[in-house]
């Protein structure tokens, strides 16, 4: 879309005018807009509007879809992917956004882009893929820094350093968001995935609602759309005297301490440990071979390193086209359709 045009400073003198007159003081505005190359603004949308446009029309985006967020392959079209995950963690993000009188599209386009470089298998699958990379090339891999280099050198989508950093900032161990916005995701995306993932849990049969703490569950509600509810507006509450994202003592403890349970009963529970061999099996075994093997990788991005080549390849995998790829390479041919 050609953006450059007699109308843009108007539309920007506009939208600071609004973004004065509506939004909190400490909310961030959207101009300038400040990117690695530079470009001229756009007459009908922010630099955040825009950044939320070129991650949607992404190639990542569209391959979160046929992304674990925890179950693999689950039989069953109500699970969710690591798709619908980034939509509930968006949609939330900008609900808090809104009550706060934040900037919503940065908060938008954040939360659309947080993900974006989770390798396929979800946390087992980074889990693994962060072994083999530490064993093979002496450095790790976390997926909130590789979703920086999707927009950046991957998909050269040269989004905005205030989204970039919110993209960066939102796991644990990468410093705090330098905007409230990018806050609201990093501590949003914790409260969706922990109350979807009860959801998801529980229709898998691999938790029976007896199973939840007791404790938690008064504090926060017995159903997810009930402690999503509490959640969000102990969170709105808080910030609000506070001119700052953050939880009370109660409601937050209660949050933290069900994570948890979440992860010892869940993403590292026995279930979890059961399709851990298999999905290691896939990613160490695609690994090692193309490790092995660099001249069957794609060509990917130009002057790349072959560490680089071989990890944006394999964290750009989906589920089912990681466990082709290994089926082609693992499996003798005439026996892998046995």
């Amino acid at each position: 879309m050609a953006c450059s045009s007699p109308r843009t400073g108007d539309f920007e003198r506009r939208t600071l005018a609004y973004e004065q007159r509506f939004l909190s003081p400490l909310a961030t505005r959207s101009y300038p807009g400040v990117r690695a190359r530079e470009e001229a603004e756009c007459s009908l949308r922010t630099p955040f509007q825009r950044d939320r446009d070129r991650i949607v029309h992404s190639k990542a985006f569209r391959r979160l879809k046929h992304k674990t967020q925890v179950f693999v392959a689950p039989e069953g079209d109500h699970y969710r992917t690591r798709m619908t995950h980034t939509l509930e963690v968006t949609q939330v993000s900008r609900t808090v956004a809104r009550a706060l009188s934040l900037n919503e599209d940065l908060t938008e386009a954040i939360g659309l882009g947080h993900d974006l470089g989770h390798p396929p298998f979800g946390h087992i699958g980074e889990e693994v893929l962060d072994a083999c990379s530490r064993e093979r090339f002496g450095r790790g891999f976390r997926h909130n820094e590789h979703s920086v280099r999707v927009v950046e050198v991957i998909e050269g989508l040269n989004l905005t350093d205030t989204v970039r950093d919110g993209i960066l900032r939102h796991s644990s161990g990468a410093g705090e968001p330098r905007t409230l916005e990018g806050k609201i995701v990093r501590l949003v995306d914790r409260i969706a995935y922990i109350n979807h993932d009860i959801d998801d849990a529980l229709r898998a049969g691999v938790l029976h609602s007896g199973d939840l703490p007791v404790a938690e569950l008064e504090i926060l509600g017995k159903s997810g759309a009930t402690r999503i509810d509490a959640l969000v507006h102990d969170l709105v509450s808080e910030s609000e005297r506070a001119g700052d994202i953050v939880q009370s003592d109660l409601v937050g403890g209660a949050m933290r301490r069900l994570r948890t349970f979440m992860f010892q009963h869940v993403y590292m529970g026995e279930a979890a440990r059961a399709e851990h061999g298999k999905i290691e099996r896939v990613v160490r075994g695609l690994f090692d071979y193309y490790s092995d093997a660099p001249d069957e990788l794609p060509e990917g991005v130009a002057g790349a390193e072959p560490a680089d080549r071989l990890i944006d390849y394999l964290a750009g995998m989906t589920d089912r086209y990681a466990i082709r790829e290994w089926t082609s390479h693992a499996v003798p041919i005439g026996l892998a359709g046995v």
